[in-house]
Parts: structure tokens; C-alpha cells; sequence
């Protein structure tokens, strides 16, 4: 993986979160998955170590979660 994924679900927690990271980052090192609208996306981010969103996958495969929006779990149902 060469971009950073970041993975949200679409509520105001995750919207500030993902233009923080964007700004910090750039958008052209990150890929921003929103899962409330694409959720064929749900299992990549339990296999990368998701747990909550909203949360940053590294291109060296750790898992970092911002804050909390909700868990994957609600996100799933």
C-alpha cells in the first residue's frame, strides 16, 4: 500500500476528522473510504485492524483511530 486509506462512516465526527487528516497529509496521500456509502468496503477495513471509525490505515499497515465516531460494528448494521 503506497497511499494512506482512511476510513469513516460519514457522521460530523468523521467529516472534521477526514478534512483534518487531508490537510495534514494531503489528498493526494490518502484514499478517504466512506463506509455508510460504500459498505463492499466494510471487511478491507476489519481485515486492516479497523475497529472504529473514523480511522487511518499507514501505507506500513498499522491502524490509527481518531477519536470515535462509531464502531464498526454499528457501522455493519
Amino acid at each position: 500500500m503506497s497511499k494512506s486509506i482512511f476510513y469513516h462512516a460519514g457522521c460530523s465526527v468523521c467529516v472534521a476528522a477526514e478534512h483534518d487528516i487531508i490537510n495534514l497529509i494531503g489528498s493526494d496521500n490518502v484514499e478517504v473510504v466512506n463506509l455508510g456509502e460504500d459498505r463492499t468496503r466494510i471487511s478491507e477495513a476489519e481485515k486492516a485492524g479497523v475497529k472504529s471509525v473514523p480511522a487511518l490505515v499507514v501505507p506500513n499497515g498499522n491502524t490509527l483511530h481518531i477519536n470515535f465516531g462509531a464502531s464498526i460494528k454499528d457501522v455493519k448494521e
